[in-house]
């Protein structure tokens, strides 16, 4: 039977990807996340994903007897993509951008082998309280927002912000779960240890 193997050292991603009971390895990439001039956010996303993937598979001893998963996330607004905030007053300017309003949170996935790859992008939406200036620098002072992009998690503390979402909860996490699950079906694996198909 084939080996998954999760290009990505994110706890998150990890925790998400144990929920489909499949037995996994992680392994740590390092590539250039860099924005391509002109480069859309969709295409971003994707080719990140991919090329994670890809580097992951390039790292492995024994390649041929494996799937590599590779995933990348972002926040969006106005068309701009919003990093991890470098600085206090990086995230401050991120959250008056997200404050009273919807974004998007877009995440690529791509499960490659030797021979094949599989790849998905999933758009959901996502709605800000406004935030007062109190609101978000006691956010920061949580620690919470250093490695989140777009400067908040949704599953912690910054899950107060957000009043309504229209797409995968799982995705703005880091790891949409249906659309992974289909990737992993197409790969012909099984969730649960085998006992569900997908």
């Amino acid at each position: 039977m084939a080996k998954l193997i999760l290009a990505s050292q994110s706890p998150r991603r990890r925790e998400l990807l144990t929920t489909l009971g499949i037995d996994f390895t992680a392994l740590a990439t390092d590539i250039d996340e860099s924005v391509l001039s002109g480069e859309t956010p969709n295409r971003y996303v994707d080719r990140l994903a991919l090329v994670k993937a890809q580097a992951g598979l390039a790292l492995l001893d024994r390649p041929a007897d494996c799937w590599v998963l590779g995933s990348d996330t972002s926040v969006v607004i106005d068309g701009q993509i919003l990093g991890k905030p470098t600085s206090k007053e990086h995230f401050q300017t991120m959250m008056r951008l997200l404050s009273g309003r919807t974004h998007q949170v877009l995440t690529g996935i791509a499960l490659v082998s030797v021979g094949d790859s599989y790849r998905a992008l999933v758009t959901t939406d996502v709605s800000f309280m406004a935030l007062s200036e109190p609101q978000i620098s006691a956010y920061w002072h949580s620690g919470e927002p250093l490695d989140k992009a777009g400067g908040y998690g949704i599953q912690g503390l910054g899950g107060v912000f957000v009043t309504k979402i229209a797409g995968s909860y799982s995705s703005v996490v880091g790891l949409p779960l249906h659309e992974t699950a289909l990737l992993l079906g197409k790969a012909r694996f099984s969730l649960y240890q085998g006992l569900m198909p997908i």
